[in-house]
């Protein structure tokens, strides 16, 4: 058997699993919660970060949640959406460089229809 191919391989496998990570850091204060996202922001991590920001909200109920996306790598449609989620819920963001900028540009554009699509009660 060559070792040096299986190693090789392994190598690959494992820095691709690496490679698609989301890491989501979390500070917290009496009046905020920051979330510091860094890598990728798409499935399955997607669903990890709804679920962090509803138990957020219902641990901290007059918590601001700010977000800080300054690490993101790729933005998924996935993760736009949630993203878009969020922004609706009235989160805050920081850390904005030239390709989040533009994402939450077109993600605040959709929320304004999102808005407007809204019924009335």
């Amino acid at each position: 058997m060559d070792y040096d191919l299986l190693r090789f391989g392994m190598a690959v496998a494992l820095s691709q699993v690496v490679t698609d990570m989301l890491k989501i850091s979390t500070i917290e204060s009496p009046t905020r919660c920051l979330l510091v996202l860094e890598g990728k922001l798409l499935p399955p991590w997607t669903e990890e970060l709804q679920k962090i920001c509803r138990e957020r909200q219902l641990r901290a109920n007059h918590c601001e949640l700010v977000i800080d996306i300054r690490g993101l790598t790729i933005i998924s449609r996935e993760g736009e959406d949630v993203l878009l989620s969020l922004i609706l819920e009235g989160a805050k963001f920081r850390g904005i460089d030239v390709f989040t900028r533009q994402i939450l540009k077109q993600l605040a554009k959709r929320a304004q229809k999102e808005q407007h699509k809204a019924p009335e009660n």
